[in-house]
């Protein structure tokens, strides 16, 4: 069974930290790319940020860069997102989700998707 499991969410102040995890089942990890996805209530769900299979390059949407970064553990199938300077817009459900490709493609061309942690950030 594929799984991707999302933890780490919580309750964070403005300017505070969280890392998030994904850890992927059921599927072989290297040959995905995985990306993490955040839906914050009333908007349309945005990629944020990705890592290829392919060559481990990573891609930052521009409201996080500098602020998140991305790392695999293909040794335990876990992607984390690293999350710092946190603020009240980054407020929204975050999910990682997996791609056959190389991740940068539109929402639909992924595989696999976790169920979502919620990441509320206090201003």
């Amino acid at each position: 069974e594929v799984q991707l499991v999302e933890s780490g969410g919580g309750l964070v102040q403005a300017g505070g930290s969280l890392r998030l995890s994904c850890a992927a089942s059921g599927f072989t990890f290297d040959d995905y790319s995985i990306g993490w996805f955040r839906q914050a209530p009333g908007k349309e769900r945005e990629g944020v940020l990705c890592i290829s299979s392919k060559d481990g390059s990573t891609y930052y949407a521009d409201s996080v860069k500098g602020r998140f970064t991305i790392s695999s553990d293909n040794a335990k199938n876990t992607v984390y997102l690293q999350m710092n300077s946190l603020k009240p817009e980054d407020t929204a459900v975050y999910y990682c989700a997996a791609d056959r490709g190389n991740g940068l493609g539109p929402e639909y061309e992924y595989d696999y998707w976790g169920q979502g942690t919620q990441v509320t950030v206090s201003s």
